[in-house]
């Protein structure tokens, strides 16, 4: 009797243990489900979010009826109206002064073509360029008359660090792109002192004539004013160019005149678009996070052509209008309020981003960040396919790279740093203006460069629409894990590159 009861003890303890076992490896397996799953709240967002309704979206916003939305146009007030009407749709709150729109009234600077000369006079004969073959800013009239002419060769640095005021200044300058860019020669040149500086150029630029048009706000004018550099033309005309090709680098021998009258200026009204989603936390709901893109492109060029931007960046606009559909439909509000927000003139030099965070609808200090996107809807980067993956501008800039990272695990999207473009590219879109109030804010995209960029080419048919859906699953997956995360995105303070706006960030919230 006493074996059998021994017997009966060991074997209940066995079961016992065994079963101790087995539901806390369950239990253990279930936590480590529970992080690699989405729960079912967050998957049914991402089903929403289908290939055939972004195509459905961008067939308009890149249409040829919307003549490629250039600052200001018609075509960008019936994209403003098109965006308003999905916010509306979906349900979020207008933030705007005027419903979902935050009006901005500004100024454009109208270029006046009738007067317009240019001549380079040398001893084979005159060379005559006409308005429809110059793109110039000149808000003020410019006279120049039998100015030497001075060539550069922008591939030759060396040259030209050797050049000096005394040499150069107040002649005018003759140069063509450098094929590794063009702002580090064209401020090397500015330091020289000429009068003018042509940028010859091999295709046609996109402008409106004489003189690009500039906007300006009528409240910053003096803080806006554009830097007292030489006046750029950029000239398309064959004789400059066969002139420029045959003619050594210095004094040229030939003479510049030039006479440009001053542009008018006109008032204009542009919208930003805005909406909220509040949040559902009581303790965070006074906190938001963006989701931004601009809806601007190019417009229109002088041959008639059309600059339909369908990937710049009609891909970001749809996408924001997408998400804002899926999130307002989730069971359960994000925690922290979510604004969707598409901007103005960002082709222009992001003006209207930089018009937000002067003139904010939420406090800066509660706007815990900005996910800009661009560029979502191609695959055929220059440097090969770039399907299921995605990139950040200033990938190692904060902590929500991490989240992204973590979220295309969930949603099978490789999250790539672009080791020469991800840092260069962080201030060349509406992340900035957001970066330099503090605010952590990264510009999310597919690529960096692809065949027809800022050309007539990148048009709706172009798109996958497949891989972009499952990219916007991603970003939609970001969103809602740093909308519901109890702490905040921070700038990574380890990077020097972002200390400045680390100490932006510093100055809105005092320890």
């Amino acid at each position: 009797m006493n074996s059998t009861f021994y017997d009966y003890r060991r074997s209940f303890v066995a079961t016992f243990l065994a079963l101790f076992i087995v539901l806390n490896l369950g239990a253990t397996q279930s936590s480590q489900r529970e992080e690699d799953r989405i729960s079912r709240e967050n998957q049914a967002v991402l089903d929403r979010i289908t290939a055939d309704s972004l195509r459905g979206h961008l067939s308009f916003i890149a249409s040829d009826l919307l003549e490629g939305r250039d600052t200001p146009s018609r075509g960008l007030e019936i994209a403003s109206e098109y965006i308003a009407a999905q916010f509306r749709r979906a349900g979020l709150e207008p933030l705007g002064d005027d419903g979902y729109f935050q009006t901005a009234n500004m100024l454009e600077t109208v270029p006046q073509l009738i007067g317009f000369s240019l001549v380079i006079s040398r001893k084979e004969g005159d060379i005559e360029v006409g308005p429809e073959q110059v793109t110039m800013f000149l808000d003020e009239g410019l006279n120049v008359s039998r100015a030497k002419l001075f060539k550069v060769n922008s591939d030759d640095p060396a040259t030209i660090a050797s050049l000096t005021p005394d040499q150069v200044g107040g002649q005018v300058i003759i140069a063509e792109r450098s094929r590794s860019g063009w702002g580090d020669v064209l401020e090397k040149l500015y330091a020289l002192k000429p009068s003018l500086i042509i940028r010859v150029s091999r295709q046609m630029v996109r402008s409106d004539g004489v003189a690009t048009r500039r906007l300006i706000d009528p409240e910053r004018r003096e803080a806006e004013k554009p830097p007292a550099n030489a006046p750029v033309l950029a000239v398309v005309n064959q004789n400059v160019l066969d002139f420029f090709d045959e003619t050594k680098t210095g004094l040229t021998g030939a003479t510049v005149s030039l006479r440009a009258p001053a542009a008018v200026e006109k008032p204009v009204k542009l919208r930003n678009v805005i909406g909220l989603l509040r949040g559902s936390d009581p303790a965070l709901m006074g906190t938001y996070v963006f989701v931004t893109a601009h809806y601007d492109h190019l417009g229109v060029d002088r041959s008639g052509r059309i600059y339909n931007g369908a990937n710049d960046n009609g891909s970001g606009t749809v996408t924001v209008m997408e998400l804002a559909s899926a999130i307002a439909s989730r069971a359960t509000r994000p925690r922290r309020g979510v604004v969707f927000m598409t901007f103005f003139g960002e082709e222009k030099g992001a003006i209207g981003s930089e018009y937000y965070v002067r003139r904010p609808v939420l406090p800066i200090e509660k706007t815990v960040a900005d996910v800009n996107l661009e560029q979502l809807g191609r695959t055929d980067s220059l440097e090969g396919p770039q399907v299921a993956s995605a990139t950040l501008t200033g990938f190692d800039f904060t902590d929500m790279t991490a989240t992204f990272i973590a979220a295309g695990k969930l949603t099978g999207i490789r999250m790539y740093k672009h080791e020469r473009f991800s840092d260069r590219y962080f201030n060349y879109s509406d992340n900035r203006p957001f970066a330099e109030q503090g605010i952590p804010a990264q510009t999310l995209g597919v690529l960096f460069q692809y065949p027809d960029y800022h050309d007539v080419g990148d048009k709706a048919n172009k798109i996958d629409y497949d891989n972009m859906a499952k990219v916007d699953r991603l970003v939609a997956l970001g969103l809602l894990m740093i909308a519901d995360a109890p702490g905040a995105p921070r700038w990574n303070e380890a990077s020097p590159r972002t200390t400045p706006y680390v100490q932006a960030w510093k100055l809105r919230h005092p320890q």
